[in-house]
């Protein structure tokens, strides 16, 4: 079927190209003619015929009309050239980061796909134009005196072949540019995404540099090629002033060789209005937009196709989660969040993890989820590293919900069913009940009503994601204050529905009464961890009690025996 459906997308593209340079035909005429047109008039004019110049001149202005009529129908079919690429691409990339889970992909789907598709359209437009000129040009000297031809063609094909040469060197310049956004958008991504984290423990110095460091190489980048414009425009003087010099310096000799004064004027109108712009536009189309365009595109289609040595383990014994000596800091200097934590989360536990706002709490369950990988130590789920576990496997394996829940356009049951697509209308109902978003699917208009994304609090959004999250074969849940938007009701009965679940489940602690509810707790602390009960916490660790004592009132909750 994608066999099936590639090859139509090209027979597409292939009549699309065809209608393209059908409809570049009538602009040809025009460019050839103006010279022609140009020289016949003023022979006219010269030798007293006014109305014989008057009439080339209006058929000078005839034939444009045509070739507009061509240009216009030309931007109609470039449309159906470009978007098939466009839309290809982001498959691609989002493909790709899928698969990889690659921080670059953000700056090749927000900038790079886009830098692609706009430059291709140019490029099909200057490409076009210019090879309209060129022939259109080519055909009207011959036609009007092949000894101007002579003197023009020669110097405007050697600093066309000057501004190809230059394009080795601008190649490696927009490559070295490339990277460094991507170096770039990867640092900034790291540090605005860990800014909490960073805060609490006082390594604002620290992220400022290692954001500041690619911001210097990028400017470095762009710098080197802004100095390659300089190389294109002496092969522009070559190729577009040095004809009409030579056509100057030779204009006697020619005359007296029997070139009319409106010949040699036609030779000077198809350098300056034909030959000279259309190398201006395209030594700069392909030195810039041209380079852009064929170094992205490589970048793009390298990283989004599927490497022979992907993330390959798909078996795993359980999924206890195993830390050991694992640290995480945000850079190579920095202080570390999490220092040397030893922790056993075995089969079916329930953990509560607490802590300050910033401390740590939202770094450990990435690192858990294998979203984020570890500066030492190991990470262990069923025996293995996150990392090596292929995507499908981890999958499902384990569910995160963080904080900002996501939710989709779609029916209610598109997003409750994402991670189990063959789940059943009752099956759907049963954990929307359990869960205590029952109310919420019946006023959203059952499982078949359409989801507005944005016509939803962050509450509800955080409900429909608990029941997916419900729903899922994943045995171990990892929730980061996944409920914090709910009231105290609603948390006690989620949670409570998460406990009673086969598995186990990990709580990024919002309210007291989820740490009391879990059967143990880890403190974070600094960068330090304490493990135990509640009981066992209240005598040992003073951060629990004094987390304990600033967290509000709520109702009287028995702490998990």
């Amino acid at each position: 079927m994608k066999q099936e459906l590639s090859y139509g997308a090209a027979a597409l593209r292939k009549r699309a190209t065809v209608r393209l340079i059908g409809w570049s035909v009538p602009e040809i005429l025009p460019t050839a003619v103006y010279g022609i047109a140009v020289a016949r008039a003023t022979d006219s004019f010269l030798r007293g015929h006014a109305w014989q110049g008057i009439a080339w001149l209006g058929g000078l202005v005839a034939t444009a009309g045509l070739g507009a009529a061509g240009a216009r129908q030309v931007y109609g079919r470039l449309g159906e050239l470009v978007e098939p690429l466009r839309d290809d691409l982001v498959q691609r990339v989002v493909g790709g980061a899928l698969r990889t889970a690659d921080d670059g992909a953000v700056a090749r789907l927000n900038r790079q796909v886009e830098i692609v598709r706009d430059t291709f359209a140019g490029l099909v437009l200057v490409l076009r134009s210019f090879a309209v000129t060129l022939f259109g040009v080519l055909t009207g000297l011959l036609s009007l005196a092949p000894l101007v031809a002579a003197f023009v063609v020669p110097p405007f094909l050697l600093g066309f072949a000057l501004s190809l040469a230059v394009l080795g060197m601008a190649a490696d310049r927009v490559r070295a540019s490339l990277t460094a956004d991507e170096d770039l958008a990867a640092s900034a991504g790291m540090v605005f995404g860990g800014v909490r984290d960073i805060s609490a423990s006082g390594t604002e110095e620290y992220a400022e540099w290692l954001a500041g460091v690619p911001i210097e190489a990028h400017a470095a980048a762009e710098r080197a090629l802004a100095k390659v414009s300089a190389l294109r425009t002496l092969c522009f003087a070559v190729g577009g002033w040095l004809p009409l010099l030579i056509l100057l310096a030779t204009g006697p000799w020619l005359v007296g060789r029997g070139v009319s004064t409106g010949t040699l004027l036609g030779g000077l109108t198809y350098v300056l209005i034909g030959l000279q712009p259309a190398l201006n536009t395209v030594t700069n189309a392909l030195g810039d937009s041209g380079l852009r365009y064929v170094i992205t595109l490589g970048r793009i289609l390298d990283t989004s196709t599927p490497t022979d040595a992907p993330r390959t383990v798909d078996v795993l014994n359980g999924y206890q989660v195993r830390l050991r000596g694992l640290t995480f800091a945000y850079g190579p200097k920095a202080e570390p969040v999490l220092d040397k934590l030893e922790l056993t989360i075995p089969e079916g536990e329930h953990l509560a993890v607490v802590g300050p706002s910033g401390i740590g709490k939202s770094t450990l369950a990435g690192l858990v989820c294998g979203m984020l990988t570890p500066t030492d130590g190991h990470v262990q789920l069923g025996g293995v590293p996150p990392a090596d576990v292929s995507v499908e496997r981890l999958a499902q394996t384990r569910v995160l919900i963080p904080q900002e829940a996501y939710v989709f356009s779609g029916t209610v049951r598109d997003n409750l069913a994402y991670l189990l697509p063959g789940a059943t209308d009752h099956q759907l109902e049963v954990a929307a009940k359990t869960v205590g978003a029952e109310q919420l699917v019946e006023r959203l208009g059952g499982l078949h009503a359409t989801v507005r994304p944005g016509e939803l609090s962050a509450g509800e959004k955080q409900l429909l994601a608990l029941v997916r999250a419900y729903l899922s074969p994943a045995p171990l849940v990892v929730l980061d204050e996944a409920t914090c938007f709910l009231d105290a009701e609603a948390e006690r009965q989620a949670e409570e529905a998460f406990a009673k679940r086969e598995g186990t489940l990990v709580v990024i602690a919002h309210r007291i009464s989820s740490a009391l509810r879990a059967r143990r707790i880890l403190v974070l602390d600094g960068n330090k961890a304490t493990l135990g009960t509640h009981a066992t916490l209240m005598r040992t660790s003073r951060m629990y009690r004094d987390l304990h004592g600033n967290w509000t009132p709520g109702p009287q909750i028995q702490p998990a025996s």
